[in-house]
């Protein structure tokens, strides 16, 4: 059995002094064998494994009602510095979000003097000062990326064709860019572009781009795809009640609304991810975090997932290209934000390649998941609550900075069987050549036949490549591109829509 495809430290040693001559000086420094991690880690290990601690930020925060010692790091939804699909890296807030703007406001008054005078834990804000940046990588995220090529050089750098120069894409957006020259330093080397050629996407209105779908997806930009935050919001005004009012006794002379405090814990993670630390974050319990927690699940679940009318449609685009890497041709007509231009010319859309690199965003990939049709994330989250443990949809599981998802193709000389835990049982069963694909998202199994019954109840989560193909057959008629993205319907009440499309026309 062989991995075939996947699509999507510097030390140096001080030892005796040598004398060499100059023939020896001139060889190449020979190279050592490229790793396979992918196919060779044992793991998993057990309990008795060895943590290591998330570094270089200060996450060891003492957090009133954390029994368990958890990260509270681990809680925040898409902003969530990464933990063990990709993703760009950690990032400043959104120029012109409500964090941005709070912050601005807030520390204008602290200057001003106008904020009076702050006490308790909230002291700090009184001599505190709105730092942040607007949108590009911040030093963590550069490192997340980075260290995700390493990674990804471990795990499948026996894979690439050391003659050969591969395309990967990104799109124009600065983080976006950069993020994917981090990681393929991190997976090649600083000399990185004698084997990848990046492929700029324009990610502006107007210009087809399956890596951020929304821009060719008006409704997903609309009202009738805010059931989200409507959600996000009837939940924040639930579980943030007692914080306010608890922070409002050490601000007598500002006002605090559910929103402001809201926007001071949304301050702690991107304040750590800039700064290595935010006297936002121990403002909070821990439930409050995992509150916190639930209102970005939420969020992504109407915007984003199948609560969402659009959430198919912006993710469809990508899903076609993956179809068509997979079944070897190019694009040859398109009913979705896919780039024709591109994905029609195998210059720029490659299927030789047993390595294809693609960067998104956190909610593209959302939608991406949704327009395959990955239905174990489907389920309702009530807007009241409270959050179950038991959920499938944990953003800061799916989407936190620095997210990836890694998809295999597995070649094997017979079937493999579909249970394999037991130590005596016999890989293989009987039959031709057998193809599977295996969906891993940061690390961990997608199990595809929790959402796929064709796929069956392998304990190993693949799918047979056929039985997977057959399935997407129908992804692109179920996502309903040019109703979902540009239709006239209404706006409907978050949890009234489970598929990722609009509610079916009237009459």
């Amino acid at each position: 059995m062989s991995l075939s495809t996947v699509l999507f430290l510097a030390s140096i040693a001080f030892g005796q002094a040598a004398y060499l001559d100059k023939k020896e000086v001139t060889r190449p420094t020979q190279t050592g064998a490229a790793p396979f991690l992918a196919a060779t880690n044992p793991a998993p290990f057990g309990a008795t494994r060895s943590f290591v601690a998330n570094a270089p930020l200060e996450t060891a925060l003492p957090i009133a009602g954390n029994a368990q010692n958890a990260s509270i790091f681990h809680l925040m939804g898409q902003v969530s510095p990464y933990f063990p699909n990709p993703e760009h890296g950690s990032r400043y807030p959104t120029s012109g979000s409500g964090v941005s703007k709070f912050g601005v406001a807030l520390a204008s008054q602290v200057k001003a003097g106008t904020a009076g005078n702050f006490t308790g834990a909230l002291s700090f804000l009184n001599s505190w000062s709105y730092k942040l940046g607007s949108e590009i990588l911040v030093p963590v995220g550069r490192q997340e990326l980075f260290d995700s090529g390493v990674l990804h050089y471990y795990d499948y750098g026996h894979l690439y064709n050391t003659s050969t120069k591969i395309i990967a894409r990104t799109t124009t957006q600065d983080r976006m860019l950069k993020s994917a020259e981090y990681f393929m330093a991190g997976f090649f080397g600083l000399e990185w572009t004698n084997n990848a050629t990046l492929e700029l996407i324009i990610e502006q209105q107007n210009f087809n781009n399956s890596l951020a779908g929304y821009f060719q997806c008006n409704n997903s930009n609309a009202p009738v795809n805010a059931g989200g935050n409507n959600a996000s919001t009837v939940w924040e005004n639930i579980y943030l009640q007692n914080a306010t009012k608890r922070l409002q006794a050490l601000s007598p002379n500002f006002k605090l609304n559910v929103s402001d405090v809201y926007n001071m814990q949304t301050l702690c993670p991107y304040e750590t991810v800039a700064f290595g630390y935010s006297a936002f974050c121990d403002l909070f319990t821990y439930e409050e975090w995992q509150d916190f927690e639930y209102s970005v699940d939420l969020s992504f679940a109407g915007n984003n997932y199948f609560q969402s009318p659009t959430g198919r449609a912006v993710g469809i685009g990508y899903v076609e290209e993956i179809l068509a890497r997979l079944q070897h041709h190019v694009l040859t007509t398109t009913g979705t934000q896919a780039n024709l231009t591109l994905d029609g010319n195998e210059r720029t859309f490659p299927l030789n390649q047993t390595l294809y690199f693609d960067f998104s965003h956190d909610t593209n990939m959302a939608a991406i998941l949704t327009a395959f049709g990955l239905t174990q994330f489907a389920s309702v989250l009530p807007s009241s609550g409270p959050p179950s443990p038991n959920r499938s949809l944990i953003v800061s599981h799916l989407q936190p900075f620095g997210a990836r998802v890694d998809i295999e193709i597995i070649s094997a000389p017979q079937p493999v069987a579909a249970n394999r835990t037991a130590a005596s049982t016999n890989c293989y069963t009987q039959g031709p050549v057998t193809s599977y694909i295996h969906f891993i998202i940061n690390q961990r199994t997608l199990p595809l036949g929790a959402s796929f019954p064709a796929c069956g109840n392998r304990t190993d989560g693949w799918c047979e490549l056929n039985t997977f193909l057959q399935v997407q057959n129908g992804s692109l008629a179920a996502a309903q591109y040019d109703y979902s993205c540009n239709g006239k319907y209404p706006a409907v009440p978050y949890g009234s829509l489970t598929n990722g499309v609009p509610q079916p026309k009237s009459g």
